[in-house]
Protein backbone atom coordinates (compact mmCIF):
# COMPACT_ATOMS: atom_id res chain seq x y z
CA UNK A 1 0.00 0.00 0.00
CA UNK A 2 1.22 3.52 -0.92
CA UNK A 3 0.53 6.90 1.62
CA UNK A 4 0.19 9.94 0.60
CA UNK A 5 -0.46 13.11 2.99
CA UNK A 6 -2.45 15.90 0.89
CA UNK A 7 -1.64 18.94 2.50
CA UNK A 8 -3.55 22.47 0.92
CA UNK A 9 -1.56 25.15 1.30
CA UNK A 10 -1.81 28.41 1.42
CA UNK A 11 0.62 30.29 -0.99
CA UNK A 12 2.79 33.18 0.77
CA UNK A 13 2.94 36.52 -1.36
CA UNK A 14 6.46 35.38 -2.01
CA UNK A 15 5.08 32.76 -4.32
CA UNK A 16 3.02 35.52 -6.52
CA UNK A 17 7.18 37.00 -7.40
CA UNK A 18 6.49 39.57 -9.61
CA UNK A 19 2.67 39.63 -9.27
CA UNK A 20 2.91 40.36 -5.84
CA UNK A 21 2.36 44.04 -6.31
CA UNK A 22 -1.04 43.42 -8.55
CA UNK A 23 -2.43 41.23 -6.01
CA UNK A 24 -1.60 43.24 -3.06
CA UNK A 25 -3.30 46.14 -5.02
CA UNK A 26 -6.53 44.31 -5.96
CA UNK A 27 -6.72 42.59 -2.46
CA UNK A 28 -6.19 46.41 -0.65
CA UNK A 29 -8.76 47.89 -2.82
CA UNK A 30 -11.24 45.25 -1.71
CA UNK A 31 -10.61 45.02 1.73
CA UNK A 32 -8.04 47.37 3.20
CA UNK A 33 -4.68 47.51 4.18
CA UNK A 34 -5.17 46.54 7.76
CA UNK A 35 -7.17 43.22 6.27
CA UNK A 36 -3.87 42.75 4.35
CA UNK A 37 -1.70 42.64 7.10
CA UNK A 38 -4.18 40.02 9.18
CA UNK A 39 -3.80 38.19 5.75
CA UNK A 40 -0.07 37.91 5.81
CA UNK A 41 0.01 36.81 9.56
CA UNK A 42 -2.76 34.90 9.15
CA UNK A 43 -0.64 32.70 6.14
CA UNK A 44 2.67 33.07 8.07
CA UNK A 45 0.88 31.28 11.56
CA UNK A 46 -0.79 28.79 9.14
CA UNK A 47 3.09 27.87 7.50
CA UNK A 48 4.54 27.81 11.85
CA UNK A 49 1.90 25.76 12.30
CA UNK A 50 2.15 23.20 9.73
CA UNK A 51 5.82 22.95 10.16
CA UNK A 52 5.19 22.01 13.60
CA UNK A 53 3.16 19.15 12.38
CA UNK A 54 5.13 17.83 9.64
CA UNK A 55 8.20 17.87 12.01
CA UNK A 56 6.10 15.47 14.66
CA UNK A 57 4.46 13.26 12.29
CA UNK A 58 5.80 9.59 12.98
CA UNK A 59 6.91 9.37 9.22
CA UNK A 60 10.48 8.12 7.92
CA UNK A 61 11.32 10.88 5.85
CA UNK A 62 14.23 8.68 4.10
CA UNK A 63 10.97 6.85 2.88
CA UNK A 64 9.19 9.94 2.04
CA UNK A 65 8.68 11.70 -1.61
CA UNK A 66 7.61 15.46 -1.54
CA UNK A 67 5.37 16.57 -4.23
CA UNK A 68 4.87 20.60 -4.67
CA UNK A 69 2.72 22.70 -6.53
CA UNK A 70 4.24 24.33 -9.42
CA UNK A 71 7.38 22.82 -8.87
CA UNK A 72 7.96 21.56 -12.64
CA UNK A 73 9.74 17.84 -13.86
CA UNK A 74 12.85 19.20 -14.89
CA UNK A 75 16.18 17.37 -12.79
CA UNK A 76 16.97 20.74 -11.37
CA UNK A 77 13.81 20.48 -8.80
CA UNK A 78 16.37 20.63 -5.48
CA UNK A 79 18.52 23.69 -7.08
CA UNK A 80 14.41 25.65 -7.51
CA UNK A 81 14.06 24.54 -3.97
CA UNK A 82 17.07 25.63 -2.52
CA UNK A 83 17.13 28.59 -4.34
CA UNK A 84 13.47 29.73 -2.97
CA UNK A 85 14.28 28.43 0.80
CA UNK A 86 17.12 31.12 0.55
CA UNK A 87 15.01 33.92 -0.49
CA UNK A 88 13.06 33.31 2.87
CA UNK A 89 9.54 31.71 0.72
CA UNK A 90 8.77 29.75 4.14
CA UNK A 91 6.94 26.54 1.76
CA UNK A 92 10.26 25.82 0.96
CA UNK A 93 12.42 25.68 3.79
CA UNK A 94 10.19 23.24 4.91
CA UNK A 95 10.70 21.11 1.51
CA UNK A 96 14.72 21.61 2.43
CA UNK A 97 14.67 20.85 6.04
CA UNK A 98 12.60 17.56 4.88
CA UNK A 99 15.31 16.77 2.57
CA UNK A 100 17.74 17.14 5.01
CA UNK A 101 15.79 14.70 7.09
CA UNK A 102 16.30 12.29 4.08
CA UNK A 103 13.02 12.94 2.03
CA UNK A 104 13.40 13.04 -1.97
CA UNK A 105 12.20 16.23 -4.03
CA UNK A 106 9.61 15.07 -6.57
CA UNK A 107 9.21 16.98 -10.08
CA UNK A 108 5.20 17.44 -9.67
CA UNK A 109 4.52 19.19 -12.96
CA UNK A 110 4.21 19.76 -16.69
CA UNK A 111 6.53 22.36 -17.44
CA UNK A 112 4.44 23.63 -20.33
CA UNK A 113 1.19 23.76 -18.36
CA UNK A 114 3.02 26.20 -15.64
CA UNK A 115 4.22 27.96 -19.09
CA UNK A 116 0.75 28.04 -19.43
CA UNK A 117 -0.39 29.11 -16.44
CA UNK A 118 2.02 32.01 -16.22
CA UNK A 119 0.41 33.29 -19.72
CA UNK A 120 -3.00 33.55 -18.53
CA UNK A 121 -1.94 35.82 -15.40
CA UNK A 122 -0.34 37.80 -17.48
CA UNK A 123 -3.05 38.22 -19.77
CA UNK A 124 -5.38 38.12 -17.42
CA UNK A 125 -4.18 39.42 -14.17
CA UNK A 126 -3.83 37.34 -10.88
CA UNK A 127 -7.55 36.76 -9.85
CA UNK A 128 -9.13 36.14 -12.73
CA UNK A 129 -10.96 32.69 -12.88
CA UNK A 130 -12.65 31.62 -16.55
CA UNK A 131 -13.47 28.27 -17.72
CA UNK A 132 -10.17 28.29 -19.18
CA UNK A 133 -8.32 28.44 -15.90
CA UNK A 134 -10.93 25.56 -14.80
CA UNK A 135 -9.74 23.43 -17.72
CA UNK A 136 -6.04 24.42 -17.00
CA UNK A 137 -6.08 23.36 -14.03
CA UNK A 138 -7.85 20.39 -14.66
CA UNK A 139 -4.83 19.04 -16.61
CA UNK A 140 -2.24 20.22 -14.33
CA UNK A 141 -4.06 17.83 -11.47
CA UNK A 142 -4.21 15.05 -13.63
CA UNK A 143 -0.64 15.71 -14.33
CA UNK A 144 0.48 15.88 -10.97
CA UNK A 145 -1.83 12.50 -9.76
CA UNK A 146 -0.39 10.39 -13.08
CA UNK A 147 3.13 11.91 -11.65
CA UNK A 148 2.47 10.40 -8.15
CA UNK A 149 0.83 7.30 -9.21
CA UNK A 150 4.37 6.36 -11.11
CA UNK A 151 6.87 7.58 -9.13
CA UNK A 152 5.64 6.73 -5.54
CA UNK A 153 6.58 3.13 -4.75
CA UNK A 154 5.04 0.28 -2.66
CA UNK A 155 5.29 1.53 0.97
CA UNK A 156 6.32 4.63 -0.06
CA UNK A 157 4.92 8.04 1.77
CA UNK A 158 4.17 11.01 -0.57
CA UNK A 159 2.95 14.47 0.70
CA UNK A 160 1.67 16.91 -1.85
CA UNK A 161 1.71 20.57 -0.82
CA UNK A 162 -0.92 21.42 -3.17
CA UNK A 163 -3.31 24.83 -3.19
CA UNK A 164 -6.12 24.31 -1.88
CA UNK A 165 -8.33 24.72 -4.97
CA UNK A 166 -6.69 21.54 -6.52
CA UNK A 167 -8.35 18.21 -6.25
CA UNK A 168 -5.01 16.04 -7.20
CA UNK A 169 -6.55 13.10 -4.89
CA UNK A 170 -9.35 12.22 -6.70
CA UNK A 171 -7.89 11.43 -9.46
CA UNK A 172 -5.40 8.79 -7.66
CA UNK A 173 -5.88 5.40 -8.07
CA UNK A 174 -7.18 3.33 -5.18
CA UNK A 175 -3.89 1.78 -4.25
CA UNK A 176 -2.81 5.50 -2.96
CA UNK A 177 -4.11 5.50 0.84
CA UNK A 178 -4.99 9.53 0.55
CA UNK A 179 -4.87 11.32 4.25
CA UNK A 180 -5.67 14.71 4.30
CA UNK A 181 -3.13 15.98 7.10
CA UNK A 182 -4.71 19.03 8.27
CA UNK A 183 -7.92 17.38 9.19
CA UNK A 184 -6.31 14.35 10.09
CA UNK A 185 -8.92 11.95 8.20
CA UNK A 186 -8.84 9.30 4.84
CA UNK A 187 -10.19 11.15 2.59
CA UNK A 188 -13.30 9.79 0.58
CA UNK A 189 -11.93 8.04 -2.66
CA UNK A 190 -14.61 8.99 -5.72
CA UNK A 191 -15.19 6.06 -7.93
CA UNK A 192 -15.08 6.27 -11.75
Amino acid sequence: MRKLFNIPIIHTSEDLGSHLVEAKKEYVSKYGLSKWDDHIKAVDKFWRELRETLLALPVDYKNAKLYQDSLPVCDLELEIVEKLAENENINYQILLELVKKGATIMGSEDPKLLIEERNLIIENGVTTLSNVYDDLMERRDSYIAQRINTTLKDEEIGLLFIGALHKVADKLPSDIQVVNLLTRQNSPKEKD
